[in-house]
């Protein structure tokens, strides 16, 4: 009976220190990636409203910080002009599984910051002073600061890189091309075409008449052309986030800035003839260019982009305007391996 007891407890002895051992291990182990301690957005859960210097004025913009990780630090330029951060929304299901840490931000105007609704603010160099006083804010620096813009927020990248890429590790443009006439000309003389000739011609004539406003104008491309070249998936399927980035879009600022029309830019628009190609050549620091097959931005021009600048790398997607929603197996790999190469210094 005692040679029973006592056997007894040598097990459970041995039991306590293995379980002891594992709790050490787990403390040992434990990432600090998604430790807010000691950080003064605890309490907001990683959310910053920053103030912005402007000639009218300050104002707050939205910031969101995911994840915590020194070396790797991505701030995230949404599209439009006037669009959310809602459009990267399905990046959390991929980017904290490798520890990047990346900041969700609404530009000035946009639905989660402030809105002095002031047209003269509406300009590439205001928001490329409005990113540089975000990322002095977050503490961003050449050490660790990647910058990602789609769409409208591609070109907001690029036009930061060429003023202050010394302040940056990395560049990632995409679904966005360096020349507005060239979208114009993809989107009039390669999508168009693509369209059933009678739906082609029913929006030539409303987008002639400056109709915009007709629901059948939205109506025709909803059905026949975002679903093939926005998202391609069936309206039913598109995510909450897309949804709500549509519901919080900013028309006033899109339309000053983009146009109407959604064959490319209109002429009344300021961004009507924007165009950096030739100043490509200036960005020294690794840039990711990342197009999609199906995309409302010609992939092939985005391929040339990537062997304008000193250090590029193309990828091609076989998704549309928001790749990491119709083909986020090619987009996520491609943006985390971009990343990490430059981080780990392979990147060439």
């Amino acid at each position: 009976m005692k040679y029973l007891t006592f056997s007894a407890l040598i097990i459970l002895l041995l039991i306590m220190s293995c379980v002891d051992k594992q709790n050490n291990n787990n403390t040992t182990d434990k990432s600090s990636y998604f430790d807010y301690s000691n950080n003064d957005d605890q309490v907001t859960g990683g959310i910053k409203m920053i103030p912005i210097e402007t000639p009218k004025g300050a104002f707050n913009v939205y910031t969101k910080r995911m994840g915590n990780n020194p070396k790797m630090r991505v701030l995230l330029l949404h599209g439009g002009p006037g669009g959310t951060h809602e459009e990267f929304g399905n990046f959390d299901g991929y980017l904290p599984n490798e520890e990047i840490e990346y900041i969700y931000y609404d530009q000035l105007d946009s639905y989660y910051s402030d809105k002095p609704n002031d047209s003269t603010l509406w300009t590439t160099e205001h928001f490329v002073e409005e990113v540089e006083q975000v990322r002095k804010a977050l503490n961003l620096n050449k050490d660790n600061f990647y910058l990602l813009g789609q769409s409208w927020g591609g070109i907001l990248a690029l036009e930061y890189a060429l003023k202050y890429q010394d302040n940056l590790k990395a560049l990632i443009v995409s679904n966005m091309v360096a020349s507005v006439p060239e979208y114009n000309k993809y989107a009039q003389e390669v999508l168009g075409p693509q369209l059933p000739n009678d739906v082609l011609k029913e929006i030539k004539e409303i987008e002639a008449n400056k109709d915009y406003a007709n629901p059948r104008y939205e109506e025709l491309l909803m059905k026949h052309f975002y679903t093939e070249h926005i998202l391609r998936k069936p309206l039913e399927e598109w995510p909450k986030s897309v949804h709500l980035l549509f519901e919080h879009l900013n028309p006033e600022i899109y339309v000053y800035m983009q146009g109407p029309s959604e064959f490319g830019i209109t002429d009344e628009a300021t961004l009507s003839d924007w165009d950096v190609s030739d100043r490509l050549k200036e960005i020294k620091i690794p840039t990711l260019m990342l197009g999609a097959k199906y995309d409302t931005m010609d992939p092939k021009y985005m391929e040339w982009m990537a062997s304008q600048v000193q250090n590029g790398r193309s990828i091609t997607t076989n998704g549309s305007h928001l790749s990491q929603f119709d083909d986020p197996g090619t987009f996520f790999p491609a943006v985390i391996r971009f990343i990490k190469d430059v981080d780990h210094g392979k990147f060439n």
